[in-house]
């Protein structure tokens, strides 16, 4: 069974769906590229799941030590290239509370490079990580 299926669906959108879930998710072509924007771009679901592989990761290591992270945010930022239109940075900006102790939050910031989307990117997109602690 595949991943997910998709459709276009006109007007620079598709739908694709989880195919073991049934969740869906809709992606619009930018603003800046002929789209309307009004959901993520293709290429925004790309910087997002950075985002989401490393806190998944991070959330497993942080069972196996049993730490709380339901306070942990991130925000995502993606940079486009204009020639050829690519992605040439995503900066994750972690914010985690400050009373983790020094010996967690390296296990943490060790465990959110080594998730499989930033293994997979391209090694010319440049990823800055950086981890608050607020």
């Amino acid at each position: 069974m595949s991943t997910a299926s998709a459709r276009y669906t006109g007007q620079l959108r598709t739908e694709a769906t989880h195919n073991a879930s049934g969740n869906t998710i809709i992606t619009d072509a930018p603003v800046d590229n002929h789209g309307r924007g009004e959901a993520f771009s293709p290429t925004d679901l790309v910087a997002a799941s950075l985002g989401a592989c490393m806190m998944t990761i991070m959330g497993i290591v942080a069972e196996r030590h049993q730490l709380d992270l339901t306070s942990v945010t991130y925000d995502v930022t993606k940079h486009m290239a204009a020639e050829p239109r690519r992605i040439r940075q995503i900066d994750v900006q972690f914010h985690l509370p400050a009373s983790l102790p020094e010996k967690e939050r390296a296990l943490l910031e060790r465990a959110a490079h080594t998730c499989p989307v930033a293994l997979s990117l391209n090694p010319e997109i440049k990823q800055e990580v950086s981890f608050l602690y607020e």
